[in-house]
């Protein structure tokens, strides 16, 4: 069996220090990742998928707690669990879905049992699920948000970032349009130019410009609509999957129109 992949987030350095070197010390972990505070931990695991999170509780701007219901609201949610100096928060801590709750001194046994109850966490395969970003969280001017995968027009490559297109502004993300294509294929999305990855369900038509074929998608509502290019070799695939996307079909009521 492959060793566990596990994030540990404490702010304060000396408890993140002792957390990261007594899980490095189970045998069934392989990997610990740590963040010392929740806008970290979010980043860690949009690039990661880890098999289970131990949070502090009292931590800036948001708080341990906040950050596990954040967690609760993604598609495949990582088993959480708690490791504080508050011993009066369990009761909320189990109510956010937490797998258990270690109060601080740690106890290395204490620490086993919950490495033991994160492996026997049941989560999807990720070829079992459209992926594990549904909801993908978001950082402007210090404030975190969350931005649902399905409310996204399209996507822009940015060097090694993508910049999220949405009806109610656009989001730079630290991540390659190369890796959101493949993880988001079977969401719906495709590849239509070296620059651009688009949401099927917001294609409303194709137009040809001489030589050229651009897409028309969603923006704003369905008011406007933004015309990206498409390069060549993209173009029949294109055609093909807006006839055949069962997803986009749902969505929007039938098959993009070809017209202007």
């Amino acid at each position: 069996m492959t060793g566990l992949i596990v994030l540990a987030v404490d702010d304060e350095a000396p408890a993140l220090d002792e957390l990261a070197f007594l899980l490095n010390r189970n045998g069934a972990v392989d990997q610990v990742l740590t963040a010392s505070d929740a806008t970290s931990a979010l980043r860690e695991l949009a690039d990661h998928r880890v098999d289970g999170v131990f949070l502090d509780i009292s931590m800036p701007a948001l708080s341990g707690m906040e950050l596990a219901g954040v967690l609760a609201k993604y598609a495949d949610p990582p088993p959480v669990v708690f490791v504080t100096a508050h011993d009066d928060r369990a009761v909320e801590a189990f109510g956010v879905g937490a797998v258990d709750y270690l109060l601080k001194p740690l106890r290395e046994d204490q620490l086993t049992r919950a490495v033991e109850r994160i492996a026997a966490h049941e989560r999807p395969r990720p070829d079992e699920s459209v992926g594990d970003d549904a909801v993908i969280p978001v950082e402007s001017g210090g404030v975190t948000s969350l931005v649902r995968r399905d409310a996204i027009s399209w996507v822009e490559a940015v060097g090694d970032y993508a910049r999220l297109h949405t009806d109610t502004g656009s989001h730079l993300v630290r991540v390659t349009l190369s890796t959101l294509e493949s993880r988001w294929q079977t969401a719906g999305f495709a590849r239509v130019h070296r620059s651009y990855l688009v949401n099927l369900p917001m294609v409303v038509g194709l137009r040809s410009a001489g030589a050229s074929t651009m897409v028309r998608v969603k923006a704003n509502g369905v008011s406007q609509a933004v015309e990206l290019p498409v390069s060549r070799r993209q173009v029949r695939e294109l055609k093909d999957r807006l006839v055949r996307d069962p997803m986009r079909t749902i969505r929007s009521g039938g098959p993009a129109s070809s017209g202007s």
